[in-house]
């Protein structure tokens, strides 16, 4: 068993992660294989460029989050491993190459996500939708779920996205109203909720949106609830709850380690207020086991 990374800004000793935060390294090939297709097609993947502590799980059993439009990332939020940096172009084969490894791993459900270019007139919407319809070209069959940037609200942008038909639009909240100034300082508490309440609004009438949250940032429970009232008040379906782990020492400490029986209190709260699915614990993030929501059956 090994700790999953976690630093501190301090100087004092670094906290030993509880027993519930603790992984085993993958044992089988699989994960070779997955890390060298993903090498020979030239993706990124948010698994590593965010330093998921799920990746090593995920590559295991031959799944990836793909990141599109590049890997720098035009925003700096507090708690995001990503790189901060002017961003290259985009690559136009990029939406093909996603396809096609779509459909050497088999995916019945894939997740898509993009780092946030604020330097595109479209924040890179048009790249979204040309990957959706590759993807889709290429795996008719497979579930296209796309975690996307808040593209400044704009109409436009949402709706090239929305074009493309993907079955389950997220968007994430990431913490709760208070402390978003310090978390992403360049986006807003209500933006996000309105791109969500827009994708509900102007999408097909079968899709499903999606949001999740980081706790253990210094949030109150009471704070918690009010924006899972507020993401359903968006029309937000489907909920994602877990523990913020820091990634560097450059980014926002842990204020606490939230226990599995309050990530347990807050799903049966979240399915009172009825959301279709939730997944809360401290190793859930955004597309972790995404692929247990069947949008058909829902």
């Amino acid at each position: 068993m090994i700790d999953l990374l976690m630093t501190t800004t301090q100087t004092t000793p670094r906290p030993r992660l509880p027993e519930w935060l603790r992984i085993k390294l993958p044992t089988s090939d699989s994960f070779a294989r997955t890390r060298n297709l993903l090498s020979e097609l030239k993706l990124h993947t948010v698994c590593e460029s965010a330093q998921c502590p799920n990746h090593w799980e995920c590559w295991e059993k031959g799944t990836a989050t793909f990141m599109i439009a590049g890997d720098r990332c035009t925003r700096a939020c507090g708690f995001c491993a990503v790189a901060t940096a002017k961003p290259l172009a985009l690559e136009t084969d990029e939406p093909m190459r996603v396809a096609e490894a779509t459909r050497r791993m088999k995916l019945k459900h894939v997740v898509i996500t993009a780092v946030a270019r604020d330097d595109l007139k479209d924040g890179g919407a048009e790249h979204f939708r040309q990957t959706i319809n590759e993807v889709r070209r290429l795996n008719p069959t497979t579930v296209i779920e796309i975690l996307v940037p808040d593209f400044q609200d704009s109409d436009q942008c949402i709706d090239a996205v929305l074009s493309a038909k993907p079955q389950i639009f997220n968007h994430n909240l990431e913490t709760v109203r208070r402390l978003t100034p310090s978390v992403r300082h360049r986006a807003t508490y209500d933006r996000s909720l309105s791109v969500l309440k827009k994708a509900k609004q102007q999408g097909e009438s079968g899709l499903f949106t999606k949001s999740g949250m980081m706790l253990g940032l210094g949030e109150e429970d009471a704070e918690v609830l009010t924006a899972m009232q507020d993401l359903r008040a968006a029309g937000c379906d489907i909920l994602t709850l877990g523990q913020y782990l820091q990634p560097s020492l450059k980014l926002l400490p842990v204020k606490e380690f939230v226990s599995p029986e309050k990530f347990a209190w807050f799903k049966q709260r979240a399915e009172e207020m009825g959301f279709v699915h939730v997944a809360s614990g401290p190793m859930v993030r955004s597309s972790y086991h995404a692929d247990e929501f069947n949008a058909g059956a829902s």
